[in-house]
């Protein structure tokens, strides 16, 4: 299936916008075969029908890719985003970037270095945790993420949607159990992000990979567009910007413009 193949995300692929409909048929007999139809049911397919075969009766699921947006729950017009939500841009740092988004690994790394199999990886669901001032962030809502590094190495890399915003958690554990594996840290570093501050405990945002930028602008070129105000205006946390200035990113980045449906 296109939608979960780890190096196929839909919006990258050539026949993107083609075909408005996916069927898949599947039997409903092993536990292995249930647990996939749950996972296609939460990612938007509804049973369509029954195929007769010669081995037994198939369902028939089908799900819809005409450009659509489900504020309410974004896996179910996933890839497709809207540029009417409050958009974000965020900060990662180099040494944890690439190990999120391996799609939107830069020409100066080696991909040899992420060929183990990891579920952060590998999973459209991520998780980001942050200590950000501005935590008033909804589902649906996009995230541009900003690969730190300097005046000209800082680069704007990966598109996201927001899935839910986790916060006030009251223990470790509960906050270790609801990132683990599907954060790039380890259980014992997601103890000590929890312990590093008791005053501002972190929060966490649950989102969707949804694209990888072709072109990456950097800090130099997003002071130029007028999408930050200056080297010392760089995002520290999730920094608002408008639909205006999300465009300008889109426009340099030679982004597909079909994934945005208005």
């Amino acid at each position: 299936l296109l939608l979960f193949a780890p190096k196929c995300n839909l919006a990258h692929c050539p026949n993107f916008g083609v075909h408005h409909k996916i069927y898949v048929t599947i039997f409903d007999k092993t536990d292995e075969q249930k647990r996939l139809i749950e996972l296609l049911t939460e990612w938007g397919f509804i049973q369509h029908g029954i195929k007769k075969t010669k081995t037994g009766d198939e369902l028939v699921f089908v799900r819809n890719f005409a450009p659509i947006f489900v504020p309410a729950n974004p896996k179910f017009s996933y890839p497709f985003i809207s540029a009417n939500q409050q958009i974000f841009l965020c900060p990662i740092y180099p040494e944890y970037h690439t190990e999120l988004f391996p799609d939107s690994i830069l020409t100066t790394e080696s991909p040899i270095n992420f060929q183990e199999n990891q579920p952060h990886r590998n999973a459209l669901s991520k998780v980001y945790i942050s200590r950000s001032m501005n935590r008033n962030l909804s589902p649906s809502d996009v995230i541009i993420f900003y690969r730190t590094g300097g005046y000209h190495k800082s680069v704007v890399t990966t598109i996201g949607i927001v899935e839910s915003v986790i916060d006030g958690l009251q223990s470790e554990d509960e906050f270790v159990l609801k990132c683990r594996k599907r954060s790039v840290f380890s259980d014992e570093e997601l103890k000590k992000h929890w312990n590093y501050n008791i005053r501002n405990r972190p929060f966490i945002v649950n989102f969707l990979y949804v694209y990888s930028f072709p072109k990456r602008p950097n800090l130099a070129k997003l002071i130029e567009l007028g999408v930050i105000d200056g080297v010392d205006s760089a995002p520290r946390g999730f920094e608002p910007i408008s639909k205006e200035q999300f465009k300008l990113i889109i426009k340099e980045s030679r982004s597909n413009e079909g994934i945005i449906v208005d």
